[in-house]
């Protein structure tokens, strides 16, 4: 809601008590049915919607401490007409290159998505940690008309095989604009992950800084 270029803040949910934290906070809730993916709810979420928007913030509930400049970077790279899908990466910190539940990206000369692995990718032959690899933060935009086709798409081999859908628009010959971020968050996917949150946001409650 601190972010610049935001409209409208809607949380896509099927729990109702999701929906009341949200309106406590003054975002607009969408109840939403069972979903495949979080981007398939989302994807239901902005059919409710009039207007229909044009672009899309993807920004699920697993990256609590997501910082507002790193969504107004993700817009910005919307402004380019033929980007269909953006998302941001980060520099990799040590340790995360082995870690599976760290999503790594290599991206082309301009800027597009190679390849999202949660294996260390690319191998470097000469030893040593890759040079190339970001770490993969899990939010995107999407122009609406494209998130709808993207949403329509079953899952492919490889998205099934690394359990990550973006993999869906790069198994079609859909690119993806990479955005490099400095925000320094990480996403929640373990027990640990969930507490060290905690403690940062209390922290932050407490005046004491971020992590």
């Amino acid at each position: 809601m601190r972010a610049r270029g935001v409209d409208r803040v809607v949380v896509a949910t099927d729990d109702e008590r999701i929906a009341q934290a949200a309106r406590g906070c003054g975002a607009r809730a969408a109840m939403t049915g069972e979903a495949r993916t979080g981007t398939d709810r989302v994807a239901e979420a902005a059919r409710m919607l009039d207007p229909r928007p044009e672009v899309v913030v993807n920004l699920q509930g697993d990256e609590p401490l997501i910082e507002p400049e790193a969504i107004e970077a993700l817009l910005g790279a919307m402004a380019d007409g033929a980007v269909e899908m953006a998302t941001l990466a980060r520099p990799l910190a040590e340790g995360e290159l082995l870690r599976p539940h760290v999503v790594k990206v290599v991206c082309s000369a301009s800027g597009d998505a190679l390849y999202f692995s949660r294996a260390p990718i690319p191998h470097r032959r000469a030893g040593g940690a890759s040079l190339l690899a970001r770490a993969h933060v899990g939010v995107y935009a999407f122009r609406e008309p494209f998130l709808q086709t993207f949403a329509a798409l079953e899952p492919g081999p490889l998205e099934l095989e690394e359990s990550l859908e973006q993999l869906r628009a790069l198994e079609r010959g859909h690119r993806i604009r990479v955005v490099e971020t400095g925000y320094g968050g990480f996403g929640v996917d373990t027990p640990e992950d969930l507490e060290r949150a905690r403690a940062i946001l209390m922290a932050r409650e407490k005046g004491e800084g971020s992590w």
